[in-house]
């Protein structure tokens, strides 16, 4: 199967006139375009990787918290991959500790399918959403269950203040990628959470101590930081985005990416939902339960990627490489996020207002 584009962004750079070839839901190649069969997108429409999202609480109308299955998460996947996500990690807030259980067991029902949990190992006072009750620390059997060989990428947001750093290294030792997030940490505190192996950071700025002049805070270790990369919420409400530039400016296109932290009301016609007995409402694009609190957000990584070159004036190739290659890099998997031989076959055609025209998964059209 061969795609002809007037313009292809690979994942790191653009190509003018090429053919995307895929075979069994993989891709052969990327080439110069030719004259043979094809099929061609119309004039000003651009391929490029399917969108690697890892922060997907919801979508289609339902959320993984309220029931965890492998259902759910296919549920939510193809809704996200319809609008141009063709990677997601399903994610947890802060479940019970069965509802973690429920939750790796239905990944693995699901092919060992990507899995965040997003707590419960968090700090009260940056709980944000979270319920209060939910917060805790680990014990020996949460470790065992979380170590016990996940088959597929396993995502875990904790508070480095919270989860000692020889916790931290069994965990990232058994093949755990931990991210910092929902911590009131200071700077020392997240300092020695990545020296034991925390690679990044959940939603940043979003629920975590500040950078002030004294005490930089979880903001001002991940900015500081040479190697950490950190997730961001670019829905225009999360973030300023003067915010973002900063961050970008620290830590570029290569370490900072996009993520929707998306509810059940994206990718949906739903207006409302419910989450731990709180009804969570959809406004003007803004999620909130009934005291005002941000709920997750009503965001696409479409959208993201929008808003990011629209309001937030990114430049379009980091913008797509922030939604694709560096969320791959990020969890360690090489064939998705790119447009290069061997890649798995997920490419999304974009128009000129970078609205999601054609979807293709491993190799399959699906928009």
């Amino acid at each position: 199967m061969r795609v002809r584009a007037g313009r292809v962004f690979d994942g790191e750079r653009f190509h003018d006139g090429s053919d995307v070839v895929m075979e069994g839901g993989r891709i052969v190649g990327l080439y110069g375009a030719g004259s043979g069969p094809a099929e061609v997108l119309p004039d000003g429409v651009m391929l490029v990787p399917g969108f690697v999202d890892l922060q997907v609480n919801g979508g289609g109308g339902v959320m993984l918290n309220d029931d965890p299955t492998a259902a759910t998460m296919r549920r939510i996947a193809r809704a996200h991959a319809r609008a141009g996500s063709t990677t997601i990690l399903p994610t947890l807030i802060s479940g019970t500790r069965p509802l973690l259980a429920a939750v790796l067991a239905a990944g693995r029902e699901a092919g060992g399918a990507g899995v965040h949990l997003e707590g419960p190992f968090l700090a009260p006072v940056r709980r944000g959403i979270h319920p209060a009750a939910a917060m805790t620390v680990p014990t020996a059997e949460d470790l065992d269950a979380l170590c016990s060989g996940y088959p597929g990428v396993l995502l875990v947001t904790l508070a480095p203040e919270v989860v000692a750093p020889e916790v931290v290294r069994r965990l990232v030792g058994a093949g755990v990628v931990v991210f910092a997030g929902h911590t009131d940490a200071s700077f020392a505190q997240v300092q020695a959470g990545l020296a034991a192996g925390i690679s990044g950071f959940t939603h940043l700025y979003n629920a975590m101590s500040p950078l002030t002049v004294r005490e930089p805070g979880a903001v001002g270790a991940a900015l500081d930081s040479s190697t950490a990369r950190a997730g961001i919420i670019a829905d225009g409400l999360h973030v300023h985005a003067a915010a973002i530039r900063v961050a970008l400016k620290c830590l570029g296109p290569g370490r900072l990416f996009l993520v929707s932290d998306a509810m059940a009301t994206a990718a949906s016609e739903v207006t409302s939902f419910e989450l731990y007995g709180q009804t969570i409402t959809l406004t003007d694009g803004r999620l909130t339960n009934q005291g005002g609190t941000l709920a997750g957000a009503h965001l696409t990584m479409a959208e993201a990627v929008q808003i990011a070159v629209r309001d937030v004036g990114i430049a379009l190739g980091d913008a797509l490489r922030m939604a694709t290659l560096t969320p791959a890099e990020a969890i360690g998997v090489r064939d998705i996020g790119r447009i290069g031989k061997g890649a798995k076959a997920d490419l999304v055609a974009l128009d000129r207002e970078l609205g999601v025209v054609g979807v293709w998964q491993g190799g399959e059209r699906l928009v």
